[in-house]
């Protein structure tokens, strides 16, 4: 049960909404509370570096002029896609992690205030990318922003794996060298019947972009689980609490 702070207060050195139900679900007044922090501690100067870079690759095949054609927009615009990811995939870093573990709002409303605060960001530089593309040679719009979502959606769901599963406070390194080890190979070793990486004029187009929608919808529900708190588990005859740190109240 939750315990009521009717005149605000701190809990955990994190201060308090007043009338916020400290353990109980999310009010205003905590989301309030909570928001300014995260605004601070979510490392933009990386998600705007990756944007940058995705940036001029979109604009490459503009630079090249009458000589730029679909495949070269399509190749753009993947390459855009994935900076913008690699990126994104610092999302979670916080080197206050272990300090604000034992805060009592549950992860899955920390990772949501940073996820709230990237994606009006990365829907308007994805816009930004897609008109940067000419517009005689640009790819189905539809079906490469399903391949941009699922990339994206890719590199936080590894950031959300990397926190729940592991103990460093910056996995964003690690995330993103995954990423793009994974955007190199994927090409190579994938299945051919996949076609994922098709192009816009081959017949297999369409069966591959089903493919990477029904790839979204995987990741997409592998990142909300990977946002809730792990299961208690017992570490040398004590319950441990998620942070690792022993929970006073039993035994």
């Amino acid at each position: 049960m939750g315990g009521r702070t009717p005149h605000g207060g701190a809990v955990g050195g994190r201060p308090v909404a007043r009338g916020a139900v400290v353990g109980g679900p999310p009010g205003p007044g905590l989301v309030r509370v909570l928001l300014r922090p995260v605004v601070r501690t979510v490392p933009w100067r990386m998600i705007a570096a990756g944007g940058g870079l995705g940036l001029l690759f979109a604009a490459w095949p503009r630079l090249m002029g009458e000589e730029a054609n679909g495949q070269a927009a399509l190749t753009a615009l993947r390459a855009s896609a994935l900076a913008f990811a690699l990126g994104a995939g610092f999302l979670l870093d916080d080197p206050a992690r272990h300090t604000t573990a034992a805060v009592p709002t549950r992860r899955a409303l920390r990772h949501a205030l940073r996820l709230a605060l990237l994606l009006p960001v990365a829907a308007l530089w994805w816009t930004a990318a897609l008109l940067l593309a000419p517009e005689r040679i640009r790819p189905p719009v539809a079906d490469i922003t399903v391949e941009a979502a699922t990339i994206l959606a890719i590199a936080l769901t590894g950031a959300a794996l990397a926190v729940r599963r592991g103990d460093s406070a910056r996995p964003g390194q690690a995330v993103a060298g995954f990423l793009l080890g994974s955007a190199i190979l994927a090409p190579l070793l994938g299945p051919e019947s996949w076609a994922l990486f098709a192009g816009a004029g081959d017949p297999r187009w369409p069966a591959a972009h089903d493919r990477w929608t029904v790839l979204l919808c995987a990741v997409l529900l592998t990142g909300a689980a990977s946002a809730t708190e792990p299961v208690r588990r017992r570490t040398l005859g004590r319950l441990m609490s998620p942070s690792g740190t022993s929970d006073p109240s039993r035994g």
